[in-house]
């Protein structure tokens, strides 16, 4: 099939690339030339595992092109997705739908012949009739039908996240949509991937509803993390305890610092703002929203307490600066928030992350950027883990420690054993580890 995809930045790169494996003729359009000119000499304007090869292939293959021009290749495509960014919009947190709706007027005049207009985006409950209505104002003798197709890609798993889902979501009102989105498909459903064909509005919110789902799990298991402290707990045996009941599961309960990235801030802000507008509010996500705000700053003051209570004139080594691991995306970065208040607290950081430096630069700018974990460490009063990167899992402690001028380690995201780190002659904090690792060895013992 001809497919064009509006939007070249994360969503619509990954899967118009996917597409394309898929055997699909795929245009992927922006109106940013500098991007449009880096795809076409090969370099790929974001990280993430596989893309680069997955992209080369389907170019060299003659099915993936990349143009700023949206006329030609929507007046030969049957199948036209709209994958600009939504961002929280300044001032008030409703999705700002700008893209969305400049993207569908300025198709509107060149759909030719019957053409399916898919809402790849995430937005609102009631965005594709506001793309249905742009179009036909715009074009009164366009034949087409608009559909919803939320995307549920996982950053640093995008491209297996889209070539085995959990589900493929669709939302139609025009019956005539259906068959030629199962033909867009069909690679999956020949391996039983799950269509879920709904109206167009409930699958506008199932994308809403499954990111704020998950964004009250994780901020759920980070108070139980508090309360762990505070009791003499330990919140990963109780996360392990409540996961293997199958009707909660083990995903999304691993303790840290908060939420951050591209989906989780903005999505749950805007379904707050939906539910409102529509007079039902959703307090369980407004205090999601809430607690996960204050939570990032607050683990800024934790690192400062196993400073000894102040870090002022100390120099702090922060490792991860990515909002999550295998991607560059430091978007709602907690990173970001405890390092302002280290910073705030009179603190010097050094920080090395594998692949979000770049980004990370001009947004700390007072932040010192280092080539190693270990060159980060150098003369460090604490070292801080903040993103769980694989790099990171194996350190070498004892050459940390003897780098460094204090003996903190601080690790926001549980990935050493505190045995281990105190064996190294470091001190420990972790985040729900309210019970030692030898007290917990003891009492199972008992």
């Amino acid at each position: 099939m001809r497919i064009v995809m509006i939007g070249s930045g994360y969503v619509g790169l990954v899967s118009g690339a996917c597409f394309a494996d898929f055997g699909h003729q795929v245009v992927c359009v922006d109106k940013d030339a500098n991007k449009i000119a880096r795809l076409n000499a090969g370099e790929i304007p974001i990280y993430e595992p596989g893309l680069d090869d997955l992209v080369a292939r389907n170019v060299a293959a003659g099915r993936l092109s990349f143009s700023t021009e949206l006329a030609q290749p929507v007046s030969e495509a049957e199948v036209v997705f709209i994958a600009v960014g939504t961002p929280a919009r300044r001032g008030d947190g409703h999705a700002d739908l700008s893209y969305v709706h400049a993207a569908a007027a300025e198709m509107a005049p060149a759909l030719s012949g019957f053409t399916v207009v898919v809402t790849k985006s995430t937005v609102p409950v009631g965005t594709g009739d506001d793309v249905e209505r742009i179009i036909r104002e715009t074009n009164p003798q366009a034949d087409f039908a608009v559909a919803s197709n939320p995307e549920f890609l996982r950053e640093g798993a995008a491209i297996q996240d889209f070539k085995r889902p959990d589900r493929i979501v669709i939302g139609i009102e025009d019956d005539r949509a259906r068959p030629v989105m199962e033909e867009v498909y069909r690679p999956l459903y020949l391996n039983h991937s799950p269509i879920l064909f709904t109206g167009r509005r409930t699958s506008e919110l199932i994308k809403y509803a499954a990111n704020a789902f998950l964004a009250v799990k994780i901020t759920f298991i980070n108070e139980i993390a508090d309360l762990c402290e505070a009791v003499g707990a330990d919140v990963q045996q109780v996360a392990r305890g409540i996961g293997l009941d199958n009707r909660i599961g083990s995903k999304f309960l691993h303790a840290g610092p908060g939420y951050g990235g591209s989906c989780f801030p903005k999505d749950t802000l805007a379904l707050v703002k939906t539910a409102e507008d529509s007079g039902t509010p959703i307090r369980i996500v407004e205090t999601t929203v809430a607690v996960n705000d204050t939570r990032k700053r607050a683990m800024g003051r934790k690192i400062v307490t196993a400073c000894g209570g102040s870090v002022r004139g100390k120099k702090i080594a922060v490792l991860g600066l990515t909002f999550k691991p295998n991607t560059d995306d430091m978007r709602d970065a907690p990173s970001l928030a405890i390092i302002q208040a280290l910073e705030d607290g009179g603190a010097q950081v050094s920080a090395f992350d594998p692949e979000g430096m770049a980004a990370a630069r001009p947004l700390l700018p007072g932040v010192e950027f280092a080539t190693s974990p270990y060159e980060a460490a150098d003369g460090a009063s604490a070292l801080v883990i903040v993103t769980e990167w694989d790099a990171f899992r194996a350190l070498d402690l004892g050459q940390l420690r003897n780098r460094m001028a204090g003996n903190a380690l601080v690790d926001l995201r549980n990935i050493y054993r505190p045995e281990a780190v105190e064996a190294a002659g470091f001190t420990y904090t972790g985040v729900g580890r309210g019970t030692s690792a030898t007290e917990e060895l003891a009492i199972a013992a008992e």
